[in-house]
């Protein structure tokens, strides 16, 4: 006997899945997990274990658990910029008018690929 094919709907998303799911602070949490998946990133290259990790910036293991998880709650974007710059990175914060062929937002650079994060 033959299982009657489902259809599953999709949907494109907007780029921005805290957006998606409705969320007020949505420009915000998306610049937040790019940020952390940089500090992961930066875990990860370093070999570090998350004891070690909560060493650098001094903050107890279990935000930096929070953090390798994905949780971004709790988290200002100041303290995480300046992860950062415990993990040995500059921040520079440049603010600069929109062309006209932009949309305003956000964008984050490092030394490998710039991310933009429209708002």
């Amino acid at each position: 006997m033959k299982k009657a094919e489902e259809t599953i709907e999709l949907e494109t998303g907007s780029g921005n899945v805290f957006a998606d799911l409705g969320l007020h602070d949505a420009p915000e949490l998306k610049l937040k997990a790019a940020i952390v998946s940089m500090i992961n990133a930066i875990i990860r290259e370093r070999d570090l274990t998350q004891h070690q990790a909560a060493n650098l910036p001094g903050v107890p293991q279990p935000k930096i658990s929070a953090l390798k998880n994905g949780k971004l709650r709790g988290f200002s974007l100041e303290r995480l910029l300046g992860f950062m710059v415990k993990l040995d990175r500059n921040v520079e914060i440049s603010i600069r008018n929109a062309q006209r062929d932009e949309q305003p937002g956000f964008s984050l650079r490092n030394d490998e690929k710039a991310i933009s994060l429209a708002v």
